[in-house]
C-alpha cells in the first residue's frame, strides 16, 4: 500500500491502518519501516521501496512510534563518486605525509641533543649542497667545451660542403642532453640550497615544539 501526499504528518495518517496490520503480523520485537522520498516535488511514503526511488534521498520512520529512525542520501552520480574517491585518496595521502612528518621529527629530536647540534648538521648540509654546486658548474662548463668543439666539427664540415657523419651527429646530440640534464641538476641543487635556510627556522620550530621549549 503507497498514499501520495504533499504533507508528511497526513501521510503517517494516511498509513496508520498499514502500520497496525504489520505490527499484527510482525513477529515480537521486530518493527517495519516506513519510508519517505521526494517524486517531482511531491513527498511520497510507503511501506516498501520501488525501484524508482531506491537512489533517491529518503526519510526512514518507524511505523509503530511514528519516529523518524534514519536518513539515506541520494545515490552519487558517476562523477561526484569520483571526486568524492580522489578527495578520499587526497585526505589519504595528507594523513600519511603527516604521518611522515610526526616520524621525522620524531627522529630529529632522537637525533639532536640540542639545538646546537641541529644547527651543525644543517651547517654541514649547506656545505655538501655548495660543493655539489661547484661540481655541477665544473661539470657543465666541460659539457659545454666539448660541445662547442663538436659544432665546430660539423659547422667545418658543411663549410666544405661535406657531410656530417652519423658518428658526430650522435656525439653532438648526447652532449646536448647531457648539458641540459645538468643543467637541470644545478637548478635543483640552488634551490636547494635557497630553502635550506628556511628550512632549518622550520627544523627548529619543530624541535623546539617536540621538546616542550
Amino acid at each position: 500500500m503507497k498514499t501520495t501526499t504533499t504533507c508528511l504528518a497526513a501521510a503517517l495518517l494516511a498509513l496508520l491502518p498499514l502500520a497496525a496490520a504489520a505490527q499484527k503480523a510482525a513477529p515480537t520485537g521486530t518493527d517495519k519501516k516506513l519510508y519517505c522520498w521526494d517524486e517531482g516535488g511531491v513527498q511520497v511514503c510507503g511501506d516498501t521501496l520501488p525501484a524508482s526511488a531506491v537512489d533517491r534521498a529518503r526519510t526512514e520512520i518507524n511505523a509503530r512510534s511514528g519516529l523518524r529512525t534514519g536518513a539515506v542520501p541520494r545515490a552519487l552520480e558517476p562523477d561526484e563518486r569520483a571526486a568524492a574517491a580522489a578527495a578520499a585518496r587526497q585526505a589519504a595521502d595528507d594523513a600519511e605525509a603527516e604521518a611522515a612528518r610526526q616520524r621525522r621529527d620524531l627522529a630529529m629530536v632522537e637525533s639532536y641533543a640540542t639545538e646546537d647540534d641541529l644547527r651543525r648538521a644543517y651547517g654541514e648540509r649547506i656545505i655538501l649542497v655548495e660543493e655539489a654546486l661547484k661540481t655541477s658548474q665544473l661539470g657543465m662548463t666541460n659539457l659545454r667545451q666539448s660541445l662547442l668543439n663538436l659544432l665546430r666539427q660539423a659547422a667545418e664540415l658543411e663549410l666544405h660542403a661535406k657531410p656530417v657523419g652519423k658518428v658526430l651527429a650522435e656525439s653532438i646530440q648526447t652532449q646536448h642532453a647531457d648539458l641540459l640534464r645538468q643543467q637541470a641538476t644545478q637548478v635543483k641543487q640552488l634551490a636547494d640550497r635557497a630553502s635550506l635556510g628556511s628550512d632549518l627556522d622550520d627544523a627548529l620550530g619543530r624541535y623546539r615544539a617536540m621538546k616542550g621549549g
